[in-house]
């Protein structure tokens, strides 16, 4: 091993024992009952609140995914899906976050998201529940695989060692963490991390773009490829053998494509996902006092345009600095460590590699507890052993934990996986399945149980529908799923509830007494 490779090993490790340190400092007091372990006992700060969500939220994909469409394709279409980010999170924030902190509290202290549907709806037979649940482990263990992905190609590119081994590694770190401090740990240590991964993007972009002769050359060098700088066209790599073709070292691209209309709808399409996404929900649910909320959107926006911004444009400045670096789609997601271990000592470099680390930890750890919580608090517990102790429940989470990390892995051997393919199904899902319900449930009176089952359904399998059959026809069927399954969700919860009985005058009561803000925090 090298000096320079031993250097960003030494800072990695650092940076590892640091999250570990914060795992145990929780762990007494996360391990003090389900509550504590699931949601922190509703204790978090608007700071803490807002950028553990958002770094939940982003993912290595932020750092690696979204910098390697931009390597790969220019800029139309990690644009186009950074602005529906970006209108998704601030919107969710303003309407979604104060509404759900009051009903969660009002609906039985509910600590899971599909407890809260279920008390919502005030169900007898878990039906509800338990279909969430379900979904939550199908599509969490997807969102757990990409991350894992993500170490595995950051470790084997960084160390040269062998991409399973490196993967199956890094799986093993997070499962271990997630399990000594829970949410309360989790929380804590996503703080820390999405400061790591800001200060990651905007040191690399900053002394990338430097080291390019400045954002004046950065740009002339993008407008040379067609449609590389457009935001209504596309890049085209001409691939040959499955590779991008090279000519005096530079990378050829054919006639640029429009991206018109659909495509431009479709990417923003992203944005619909928040209002479905569990680990951001639950810190709307976790904040300690819902006035504090405001001020959490604040910094958590702030947050989301300095950190999309810098990553969309550091995948620009990777196609100047290193334009024949990378000739598949899967390993132009690599340009953010090359740009680091290139431009930067070797030391610091290896804190800059800790921000990528810091987007898989954040997100894998809260993707991995909200699964195993699924399991054993709302499947477990909520159906099958309805007289569980709190013990059991966290002793079966644990075991959950294993066992879905190793599906997690399974998924994950593909070492030419594709992060950002990988994340965009599962957050269709999550914002199909989810998104609709949520929006509903909290705004309008009329939904009913039957409603909230038939959008849940009709949304989660209409991603699969549309991704595997409708999508791959092409034309005007080339549409993200999450947008026709989150409208067919919709249809799906109107139609039924209108036509089905509605709600019981408690539910109504319980639905007034939130929108006013009585008997709630």
């Amino acid at each position: 091993m090298g000096t320079d490779t031993l250097q960003i090993l030494i800072a990695m490790i650092i940076y590892m024992g640091i999250v570990i340190a914060i795992g145990v400092v929780f762990a007494k007091r996360a391990n003090k009952n389900s509550e504590n372990y699931f949601l922190g006992g509703r204790s978090l700060g608007p700071w803490v609140t807002a950028m553990s969500a958002e770094a939940s939220d982003m993912s290595g994909w932020l750092l690696m995914g979204l910098p390697g469409v931009a390597y790969w394709c220019g800029l139309a279409s990690a644009l186009w899906t950074a602005v529906g980010l970006l209108a998704g999170t601030y919107i969710n924030w303003l309407i979604v976050s104060k509404r759900l902190r009051r009903y969660s509290v009002k609906a039985n202290n509910s600590i899971t998201l599909p407890e809260f549907f279920s008390n919502r709806f005030k169900e007898n037979k878990k039906v509800l529940m338990t279909m969430a649940a379900l979904f939550i482990l199908i599509f969490f263990t997807v969102y757990a695989a990409s991350c894992l992905v993500t170490c595995g190609k950051l470790f084997s590119t960084l160390f040269g060692a062998p991409y399973i081994a490196m993967m199956i590694l890094g799986a093993a770190f997070v499962l271990i963490y997630t399990i000594l401090g829970g949410f309360l740990a989790e929380s804590a240590s996503d703080f820390m991390q999405a400061i790591v991964m800001i200060i990651a993007l905007v040191t690399i972009l900053v002394i990338g773009t430097t080291a390019a002769g400045g954002l004046n050359a950065v740009v002339s060098n993008a407008q040379s490829f067609p449609g590389f700088l457009e935001f209504f066209g596309v890049a085209t790599p001409v691939i040959e053998d499955g590779a991008q073709v090279m000519s005096n070292g530079m990378p050829v691209f054919g006639e640029a494509t429009s991206y018109g209309f659909l495509p431009v709808v479709s990417a923003l399409a992203w944005g619909l996902g928040y209002f479905g996404m569990p680990q951001v929900l639950l810190r709307f649910m976790a904040i300690r006092n819902e006035r504090e909320l405001p001020r959490s959107r604040r910094i958590a926006t702030i947050w989301v345009v300095i950190s999309l911004g810098a990553a969309i444009f550091i995948g620009i400045v990777g196609r100047m600095l290193f334009p024949a670096a990378y000739a598949t789609e899967a390993a132009a997601e690599n340009i953010f460590i090359l740009l680091s271990t290139n431009l930067l000592p070797a030391l610091l470099a290896g804190f800059v590699m800790a921000g990528i680390l810091a987007a898989t930890i954040s997100s894998s750890d809260s993707y991995l507890l909200i699964a195993a919580s699924a399991f054993s608090k709302n499947i477990f517990q909520g159906v099958f052993k309805k007289d569980a102790t709190d013990k059991q429940v966290m002793i079966l989470s644990r075991i959950a934990l294993l066992v879905i990390t190793a599906v997690a892995i399974f998924i994950a051997l593909d070492e030419n996986s594709v992060i950002f393919t990988i994340v965009s199904f599962a957050w269709a899902g999550f914002g199909a399945t989810f998104g609709p319900l949520m929006l509903f449930s909290l705004f309008w009176k009329r939904i009913n149980r039957a409603g909230a089952i038939a959008g849940m359904i009709g949304g989660g399998v209409m991603v699969f529908v549309w991704n595997l059959a409708v999508r791959p026809l092409g034309g005007l069927f080339d549409i993200y799923e999450l947008l026709p399954a989150f409208i067919f969700s919709c249809i799906c919860i109107v139609v039924v509830s209108l036509l089905t009985a509605p709600p019981s005058k408690e539910i109504e009561q319980e639905f007034d007494e939130v929108r006013a803000g009585i008997g709630v925090e």
